[in-house]
């Protein structure tokens, strides 16, 4: 597959590194684009600098070149996963405002009919950020809260981080074999 990978500056840059890395194990393509806030937080949290991020994906796009081919429907993209999902560009993609690369590629995504997943990490949610996901929800969008569950009795942080992308590599079909499945 060919999955695009979208990175916004919510807190949570920890789940994309490691769908990235997933991806890229289990063989798929992977196209990258971030945000300016995106690479800050991804600075901060995870100590990743653009050079190191463009080592683990297959291409790795500038958000403000709205021309590349992930802006176009005529990319075959499989899918799209915008992780972590600002609250800012749901609202951007739920009323398409493409107005950078990251917008554009989910608004293509969306008019193609194409599986997208977005992974909001935002709380406490008011009324207009559940009326934005709802919008999404409405239209096929896949929206997987970063809220990592417990049953599976994690001990690490790698525990929580698995399970999540586990949970978004189901959305897109794939069996990652990431955490252990409840079994009732």
């Amino acid at each position: 597959m060919k999955i695009v990978i979208g990175i916004t500056g919510a807190s949570g840059s920890i789940y994309a590194l490691r769908l990235i890395d997933v991806l890229r194990k289990l063989g798929h393509e992977v196209h990258g684009v971030v945000t300016d806030s995106g690479w800050q937080v991804l600075a901060y949290e995870c100590n990743v600098s653009r050079e190191e991020l463009a080592q683990r994906v297959d291409v790795l796009y500038d958000n403000a070149n709205i021309g590349a081919a992930i802006a176009s429907g005529s990319f075959k993209a499989d899918a799209m996963v915008v992780l972590p999902c600002s609250m800012k560009t749901t609202a951007c993609i739920a009323h398409s405002l493409s107005d950078n690369l990251l917008t554009r590629a989910a608004d293509v995504m969306l008019k193609e009919g194409r599986p997208l997943v977005l992974v909001p990490r935002e709380a406490p949610m008011h009324a207009i950020h559940l009326e934005n996901l709802l919008t999404l929800a409405k239209l096929g969008v896949k929206i997987v809260p970063a809220a990592p569950g417990f049953y599976h009795r994690p001990r690490t942080i790698d525990d929580l981080v698995n399970m999540l992308v586990g949970k978004i590599c189901d959305q897109l079909g794939l069996d990652a074999d990431l955490f252990p499945r409840w079994e009732g």
